[in-house]
């Protein structure tokens, strides 16, 4: 008997269920390996979302921390530094061995504890007393152990003068005033480098053609780097008017442009240092940034940067 026309309709839609069905299982497997891989539209907006939670709750802690002991004075302060210039001198030694170095990390992180101790009790003078027994250990040490050569002495003294000298720049800042107007003004020194840092990212994320330093740093532009001096002269300009009465405004750009400029090479620096053993960040001690020395790489370099301008112009 043949068919009837009900039947054959409906065999035709069997077959065209089962195609569906067919197309739909090869679209998946298809996918499969790319969600193994976690590159779907779905996880990688829920991993950037993730990532951007981590990261602002983490620098968050770090502003809020570092507001709490700016404004509560000096020793405060030093507690602070000497405990970030102890990690990030630990982070840089890190990277000297990734890179075949060997230092002596006892001197080293010794030394970067003994820098904010000596500014905080007697000032630059101590500090520079501090340098001459970091030198004359590290001479020692070559002398009487036959495995160091002078590589590793430089790198044993290089990484508290890199990390905790010039950190302590924020000290000796924090000390010329110990109320209400020290604090803002270490605390100017502070924000004009964050900002310039996210002047920089918004700017050459939006706008940003020309490579910076592309061997080094490719994500960085020069039009990320202008906009970043913007931001920095903003804030100086802005503690001119309303809480450093002696200085100028043009003081300010002057401090901003300076501070601004030299606290990017510092942030190229450390990238140089990653880079050249093949690292994305120095330590994991925050979350979504990495480590501390990539958090402070900038101010290390802009905070000494400030300092010296603001003696050197009468200010301090």
């Amino acid at each position: 008997m043949s068919r009837t026309s009900s039947e054959k309709d409906q065999e035709h839609r069997s077959e065209g269920l089962d195609r569906q069905i067919e197309l739909l299982e090869g679209r998946r497997a298809s996918k499969e390996e790319a969600r193994a891989a976690g590159g779907l539209r779905g996880q990688k907006a829920r991993s950037s979302a993730e990532k951007l939670l981590t990261r602002s709750m983490s620098g968050a802690i770090y502003v809020v921390v570092t507001l709490a002991c700016v404004l509560c004075g000096p020793l405060a302060t030093s507690v602070l530094i000497a405990a970030e210039a102890w990690l990030c001198c630990s982070e840089f030694f890190r990277i000297c061995r990734m890179g075949g170095r060997m230092p002596n990390e006892s001197l080293g992180l010794v030394a970067a504890l003994l820098f904010p101790a000596a500014a905080y009790l007697h000032g630059l003078a101590a500090c520079a007393l501090v340098v001459l027994l970091l030198l004359v250990a590290c001479a020692c040490w070559y002398v009487f152990t036959p495995r160091a050569n002078v590589a590793d002495v430089a790198v044993t003294a290089f990484g508290p003068l890199y990390t905790s000298l010039c950190f302590v720049s924020l000290i000796l800042v924090r000390k010329v005033d110990t109320g209400i107007t020290g604090a803002l003004v270490t605390l100017a020194i502070m924000f004009s480098i964050w900002v310039n840092d996210a002047f920089a990212y918004f700017v050459g994320s939006a706008i940003g053609s020309h490579k910076l330093a592309p061997r080094i740093s490719p994500s960085k532009s020069v039009e990320g780097f202008v906009g970043g001096l913007v931001g920095s002269v903003l804030v100086w300009v802005l503690i001119a008017l309303f809480v450093f009465e002696d200085l100028s405004v043009a003081g300010a750009v002057g401090l901003g442009l300076a501070v601004g400029a030299v606290s990017v090479f510092g942030d190229l620096f450390e990238s140089r240092l990653k880079r050249g053993v093949g690292v994305k960040d120095s330590g994991n001690v925050l979350p979504g940034h990495g480590g501390l020395l990539d958090r402070s790489d900038s101010m290390l370099f802009g905070g000494t940067t400030a300092l010296f301008l603001l003696y050197l112009g009468g200010l301090l």
